[in-house]
Parts: C-alpha cells; structure tokens; sequence
C-alpha cells in the first residue's frame, strides 16, 4: 500500500500543498453531494447511489485531466490561449442562440450522443485568463500602447463579457473582476484600466436593464436589498439557504442529517455550503473556508517565485478565479449577496465546472512544477544543473 502510495506521488510534480487541498475538496464534495441528492433521486426515479457513482466518476476524470494539464510545461498554454479564444467566441454565440434554456437562462449546449451538457462560460474563464496572461506577458515592452495593446486586450474582455454576461451575470461580473486584478497586475495605466472599468459599467447597465433576463437580474437585486418586501416565492432559496445554516449550530446535525436538502432547490450545487454548515455546523463552513484560503496562499507562493511573467500572471489569474467563485457561493449562501448560479469549485455537483477546474488546477500546478525543477545553466559548451 505505501509502496504504491510513494509510486503514485513519485509521478506527480508542482505543490504537494495544492494535491492535499484537492483530495480534501474532492472528499467533502462525495459526503456533501451523496447527502443533498435525495430528493433529486426521487424525483428522477433512482438510487441516491446512481448519482453518487455518476459524481465519483466526475471527480475521477477531473483528477485524471488535472494530472495530465500539469505534466504539460505551461509556457505551451500560451500558443493554446489563442485557439481557445478562436472557439470561444462563436462557442459563446451558438450558446445563446441554440443552447438549451433552464431557467430563463442558456448557458448549456448538448453534446451529441452523450446525454451530457457543456456550459461554455467554463471554458470562456480559462481561455480568457490565459489569454490576457499571454497578451500582458508579451506586450511589456509597449505595454501602454493604446493600438498594440490595450486594444486588443480591453475588445477581449468586453466581448467575453457582454457574451457570458446575457446569460450568466455573475460568472461574467467574477471573470471581469479577475481580468482587472490581471491588468493592475500587468502594469496597465490607471487611465486604461478606467476606461475598462467604464465599458464594463456600461455594458453592466445594458444588460440588467435590457438585456433577456432582465426582469430576473432586477427582481434578485430588489429581493436581496429589500427582503421585507419580496413575496415568499422570490426569497424561497435565500430563506431557506439561512434556515439551514442557523440550524447547524456550532457543531452541525451530522452527517445525512439536513432537513433543509428538501426544500432548497439547488441543494446540491449552487446551495451546497448551507448543507455543509447544516451538516457540519460552523466549524465545518469555517474549515472549508480556510481550506479556500490556504489554497490562496499556496497559489501566491507560486506566483512570487514564478521566474517569468507568463507564468506569474497565469497562476495569479487561475486562482484568483478560482477562490473569488468559491467565496462568492459562500457569501450568497449566508445572505451576504443575491442569489446566483455560481458552483462551489471542485464541491458542487457539476460536470464541465469539475472538469475545467481540475483542469486549471493543474495548470497552476505545471506553473508550480516548473518553479520546483532545477534550472540547467550553460557553461561553455557544459550543461549543468545548479
């Protein structure tokens, strides 16, 4: 057994902090899930075990894709950001157009023969991180060029942004905050990032007050600032979302113990942090907490010690998406923020979300790899490594 264990983790590279958190995560997901899904079971006309086994080989094929991106040298997602903002684009087009409509919202597009969907906001998050982190690396020289380079980089977030932003405020708002941080970060002008910051603002306006979904981003921010006035219908998911965690307590019912996994519609995605304080009480919202926040100092870490931009700024963009998604579930699920579709990474029940933030994972794993190997030096006409 622990020869096997030293073989596997032998074969793994980058911080073995950031394995740690991810297994963690992975573990809570599988109690949290196999504890929220009974009702959906039932309503579905299956086991609790069928969409345990369906999760279980989520999390399994997300590991084996985080393994697989960090053994790449992640200098080679530079050339891959740009195919993936090619795709992106009409990805995004053909979503609104001809997704699949849930809620008033198309996100998803079926994948053929499969019975699976695909929520391309997920893959818009990764291609435009790596993109602005390769357009920002590469353009420091003439980084305050307005027509080589903030051009380029102000189009590719405003039209990621309007195109997610149709169907998915939230996502778009997170991924905009993150590319601002990138753009501070990469040494963009106060000026330029203004005129960032303004576009975004006005492309904000349009879409809540004449954008398709209108009526249901208005209705969220009048319920949120005025809960005393919203009918119990509105404020069903939020009422319930505090029911769950004021009965928790210090030390929670147990586990498979939540009453509230019945009554809230999305117990097992977007509200899956009210069952786990239900379940495990505070300490168990707080550990979960630090656990997000460890994994933060870890990805900083590897970005202080990155020896080239590309790298620091990928890393830094990845983890910043990555822990601002995970509080902003946290805080719409203790009432501190209206309520949205954004998943708890690597905890709530999804497919593309698991898949596409293992792989980020290991793309700021392959960062932290390249940090760890020594590096070759040249001597004459000698190899060698210090």
């Amino acid at each position: 057994m622990i020869a096997s264990l030293d073989s596997i983790l032998s074969k793994t590279r980058g911080d073995r902090w950031i394995w740690l958190i991810v297994i963690l995560l992975s573990m809570i997901s599988l109690l949290a899930v196999y504890s929220s899904t009974g009702t959906l079971a039932f309503k579905r006309g299956v086991g609790a075990e069928s969409i345990l086994m369906k999760h279980l080989a989520m999390i399994i094929g997300g590991i084996g894709l985080m393994y697989i991106s960090h053994k790449i040298d992640y200098r080679y997602y530079a050339g891959i950001s740009k195919l993936l903002m090619i795709a992106t684009i009409p990805l995004l087009l053909y979503t609104l157009v001809f997704g699949n409509h849930v809620n008033d919202a198309s996100r998803w597009i079926p994948i053929p023969g499969t019975g699976l969907s695909f929520q391309t906001s997920d893959l818009a998050k990764l291609a435009l991180i790596t993109f602005l982190a390769r357009t920002l690396s590469r353009k420091q020289e003439n980084i305050k060029d307005v027509k080589q380079s903030f051009i380029p980089i102000m189009s590719s977030v405003c039209v990621v942004f309007i195109l997610i932003a149709l169907a998915n405020l939230s996502t778009a708002l997170m991924l905009f905050g993150v590319s601002v941080l990138l753009l501070i970060i990469g040494r963009i002008s106060i000026k330029q990032i203004a005129v960032v910051c303004l576009a975004g603002a006005v492309l904000l306006a349009g879409v809540v007050f004449l954008g398709p979904r209108r009526k249901t981003y208005i209705s969220r921010i009048h319920t949120y600032m005025h809960p005393e006035k919203a009918t119990a219908d509105k404020s069903f998911q939020s009422d319930h979302a505090k029911i769950a965690i004021a009965s928790g307590g210090i030390f929670g019912k147990g586990p498979g113990n939540s009453t509230e996994r019945n009554y809230l519609p999305d117990s097992f995605s977007d509200e899956i942090y009210a069952i786990i304080v239900e379940e495990y009480g505070l300490i168990g919202g707080l550990t979960l907490m630090g656990i997000y926040l460890f994994l933060l100092y870890r990805c900083i870490k590897i970005v202080t010690k990155a020896p080239k931009a590309f790298g620091a700024l990928l890393a830094c963009g990845l983890s910043f998406s990555l822990t601002i998604q995970a509080f902003a579930n946290m805080a719409v699920a203790v009432g501190l923020g209206p309520v949205t579709g954004v998943p708890l990474p690597l905890v709530s029940m999804g497919g593309t979300s698991i898949l596409f933030t293992s792989i980020a994972f290991g793309i700021i794993l392959s960062v932290s790899r390249d940090n760890d190997e020594p590096k070759k030096v040249v001597v004459g006409e000698i190899t060698e490594a210090p």
